[in-house]
């Protein structure tokens, strides 16, 4: 007879389902504006990243059409 250990998330789902559901909503919204903050620091950091590599020449602007020649001319 095999007994599997749970996985942390099957751990947390359970002592989640244990709470009021009052209490599972707001679980819900918590983790929610955690997931909402973390994409937020990750595309503030592409920026910065961003405007680090133009300024250090690595990255250019231009328009699509411009994006469009440069492709070409790679071949």
């Amino acid at each position: 007879m095999s007994t599997k250990t749970p996985t942390p998330i099957q751990q947390a789902l359970d002592q989640i389902e244990g709470l009021e559901s009052d209490d599972q909503r707001v679980v819900i919204e918590i983790v929610q504006q955690r997931l909402v903050e973390r994409r937020r620091a990750e595309i503030a950091e592409n920026a910065r990243s961003t405007m680090r590599a133009f300024r250090e020449g690595r990255a250019q602007c231009g328009t699509i059409d411009d994006l469009r020649r440069d492709l070409a001319e790679d071949r």
